[in-house]
């Protein structure tokens, strides 16, 4: 890659994007002398309980590598081989992790259908049936993305219905959040009151999209499904010898709110990318703008010209709609640029 190429931002995802300046900081501090391994130090303490202001005295959390370690390992603790997790046909488990839960739990994935990636009671309640049977597969949790792979959010009462409906019939709600802080900035509430509050059992903790190198978290809102996991965690190559840098990583993201402030950020480039979007001919959003994603319907003849000047993935191919997605780093030039571009180009 030509260093012209590193210098441009793109839209393609927001793992494309570098490391936050006061992350790589925060790296650099703790980087002298000896301390103890594999999250046995006072960085890791020290971040911990920092998180426990945001997710609750009682919330049990351990640090990962990646976002698919945390949602693989954080479903172990909520289903067994002969059981079944229900998830939008849109979620990143189903679609995206290639079949990393159904290899390493053993359990079955029941997607339901969506048009914006967010799920409902009437949608899990489909794959609520032949309980006791002992031919079927057996539901014990609902998987939920916040925000979704649509870029849309639930609010904590549509979480709460969830999670209410999901105890009801005694099964867990575990939530992908990868993407939680923009969920989080978008509806302008806590961490906690999109996840433990509303009555998520297990969430899955995103650092990686929000401007660290890597890093995610799993947390237990009920101690009690936390009993097993340093040894799932260990058994399931996601221990990390020298915690203390992802503790660290995760540490200046809540110095001064950072991760509401990157995840703000992302958002208002999102919004603002869309709204360029929207006001030209022959484009067509797709999806409401929640988070920090933006999905539009192009003009298929000039996709291609577009990719040129950043890149960008189509989505669904079949009626060329694409996902754009903005970063912490992501400009207003960025935007504007690209926008300003994008309307020549279409224009002929």
């Amino acid at each position: 890659m030509h260093s012209t190429d590193r210098a441009r931002r793109h839209f393609s995802s927001d793992n494309w994007s570098g490391v936050h300046p006061e992350v790589l900081a925060a790296l650099a501090k703790v980087n002298s002398g000896h301390v103890p391994s594999y999250g046995h130090d006072t960085y890791t303490a020290s971040t911990i309980a920092r998180l426990r202001e945001h997710f609750g005295d009682r919330a049990e959390i351990f640090f990962v590598f990646s976002g698919t370690g945390a949602n693989v390992l954080g479903l172990q603790t909520l289903a067994l081989p002969f059981n079944t997790v229900i998830c939008a046909e849109t979620a990143h488990i189903y679609t995206s992790e290639c079949g990393a839960a159904e290899k390493h739990v053993g359990c079955k994935l029941s997607p339901v259908p969506t048009r914006d990636g967010k799920i409902d009671r009437d949608g899990i309640a489909k794959h609520l049936h032949d309980f006791g049977n002992d031919h079927h597969v057996q539901p014990s949790a609902v998987s939920i993305s916040q925000a979704t792979e649509y870029g849309t959010v639930y609010s904590p009462d549509e979480i709460r219905i969830i999670s209410g409906f999901a105890h009801e019939h005694g099964l867990k709600l575990h939530m992908d959040g990868a993407r939680l802080a923009n969920a989080a900035a978008n509806l302008g509430v806590s961490l906690r009151e999109i996840s433990g509050d509303a009555g998520v059992d297990v969430l899955s903790f995103g650092g990686t999209k929000n401007g660290m190198i890597a890093g995610e978290a799993v947390v237990f809102f009920d101690p009690e499904l936390a009993t097993n996991f340093p040894y799932r965690r260990m058994q399931g190559m996601q221990l990390s010898s020298k915690m203390r840098f992802i503790a660290a990583q995760f540490d200046a993201l809540l110095d001064n709110d950072l991760w509401l402030k990157s995840a703000s950020h992302a958002n208002r480039m999102a919004s603002k990318l869309a709204a360029g979007l929207d006001s030209i001919a022959g484009i067509q959003l797709t999806q409401q703008v929640q988070a920090n994603e933006v999905f539009a319907i192009l003009p298929r003849e000039h996709i291609a010209a577009l990719q040129e000047l950043s890149s960008f993935q189509v989505w669904t191919e079949s009626i060329s709609e694409a996902r754009f997605v903005t970063s912490f780093d992501t400009t207003e030039d960025d935007v504007t640029t690209f926008i300003d571009r994008a309307r020549a180009i279409i224009a002929g």
